[in-house]
């Protein structure tokens, strides 16, 4: 059983960054490939992007590109979220999951992890 627990949520004006972490226990972090997703209210959750286990590989989906950075420090067993450039429109709670797979890939689809965080709130003020 993997425990994931996301942390770095809070209010910030509109322009702003914000720098989320989230870290695994439960099994070698350096197995685990991840994600981040978001859940505004009312809407569908939808994916950030992922990382694969080493770091070297992300994908990031449409939104996600340009704003948002993923990246990994397995010596320090955290995966971070990088938010630039925020606006009212980012709003969300954010999820971070993993799943077991060392590969060179990583997959953006929620369906592929089976293990979350509980979230963490990120409230982006105009």
């Amino acid at each position: 059983q993997v425990q994931v627990v996301e942390s770095g949520g809070g209010v910030v004006q509109a322009g702003g960054s914000l720098n989320l972490s989230c870290t695994a226990s439960g099994m070698n972090f350096d197995d685990l490939a991840m994600g981040w997703f978001r859940q505004a209210p009312g809407k569908e959750r939808e994916g950030i992007g992922c990382i694969n286990w080493s770091g070297r590989r992300t994908r990031y989906s449409d939104f996600g590109k340009g704003r948002f950075t993923i990246s990994r420090d397995n010596a320090k067993k955290l995966v971070y979220l990088e938010m630039n450039s925020l606006n009212p429109g980012d709003t969300a709670m954010y999820y971070c999951a993993a799943f077991p797979l060392v590969s060179s890939e990583c997959y953006e689809s929620s369906t592929s992890y089976n293990s979350w965080g509980p979230g963490t709130q990120v409230t982006v003020s105009s």
